[in-house]
């Protein structure tokens, strides 16, 4: 599949292997477009074929061009920041930045500050890119890490598909109280609502499913702290910092889940790898965040 852009408009040249296939099954079935934004592209006249509004009932031919309106001006939808943006990864379709520790994902309340997004829409704004800021996933105010952002609806419903087929790996290192046993290990513990705590979490019968994998990497006595890094086979509010909690290793500095504060002032948590497959181009993509200061003096 050959892509490129040009302006506004994502151009596909139509390989041999795709002949006499219709418009709207080559969306599905090559780009894994879903009907319904099939339906949203093809009311706005956004799927053109050889510089034509095309019929989605159409079959292609080798060496048509298929152009996609995927990259028209949108607002930002939160308020541009002026901060420093640490990028991983960018290209037209994506967006991997580290988040420093302190600061939330995106706002919670209309014209918030503060927050990674507001950074986002600013590295947008310097760069004459109009489009909304579209998270795919969240870290926690006080961790740090990998966060992927999508540059435009195609890209945005594809990661959300990756990530709901558990296709985007997210590796974490934490650094946890006391020397973690067995030194690797899976924790299956379903988490819910704290009853007695607003926005705390616990195990529970009851919750949601939720499955870490971990592997310690280093146990160090002279600071009682073990290295482990986890992944996640589901994304439960605070799920590492619960299932490490519930089995007596809790987070250095965590002081919500029974951390102490006098190792950490945040929770030692940090989104430090995403692999996943590039929505467009089916590339293998591994991104790693480097581990911030106040980690790497524990470590």
């Amino acid at each position: 599949m050959f892509l490129k852009r040009n302006g506004e408009w994502l151009e596909i040249m139509i390989p041999t292997e795709w002949a006499n296939q219709t418009v709207f099954h080559t969306l599905t079935t090559h780009l894994g477009v879903s009907k319904a934004t099939i339906q949203k592209w093809n009311s706005a006249s956004a799927i053109k074929r050889n510089n034509e509004k095309a019929d989605v009932n159409h079959k292609v031919q080798p060496g048509d061009c298929l152009s996609l309106h995927l990259f028209k001006e949108e607002g930002y939808g939160v308020l541009p920041e002026k901060k420093t943006l640490s990028i991983l990864y960018e290209d037209d379709h994506l967006l991997i930045v580290n988040k420093p520790a302190g600061i939330d994902t995106h706002p919670n309340q209309e014209n918030q500050l503060g927050t990674l997004a507001n950074v986002v829409a600013y590295h947008y704004q310097q760069h004459n890119i109009h489009i909304r800021v579209r998270h795919i996933h969240r870290l926690d105010k006080d961790t740090s890490g990998a966060i992927i952002f999508a540059k435009h609806d195609l890209s945005h419903s594809l990661l959300d598909q990756a990530l709901q087929a558990k296709k985007i790996k997210r590796t974490y290192i934490a650094l946890a109280e006391g020397n973690v046993s067995p030194s690797k290990g899976t924790i299956k513990k379903a988490i819910g609502k704290d009853r007695h705590h607003a926005t705390r979490r616990r195990v529970s019968p009851n919750g949601q499913q939720a499955i870490t994998h971990y592997q310690v990497e280093e146990y160090k006595p002279k600071t009682n702290l073990s290295t482990i890094s986890l992944q996640l086979e589901t994304g439960r509010t605070h799920q590492i910092r619960v299932h490490l909690s519930f089995i007596g290793h809790p987070l250095a500095g965590d002081l919500l889940y029974g951390g102490k504060t006098n190792i950490m002032k945040r929770q030692a948590l940090h989104s430090a790898k995403v692999s996943l497959t590039h929505p467009l181009s089916n590339e293998k993509l591994t991104v790693e965040a480097p581990l911030p200061k106040d980690m790497l003096i524990l470590m």
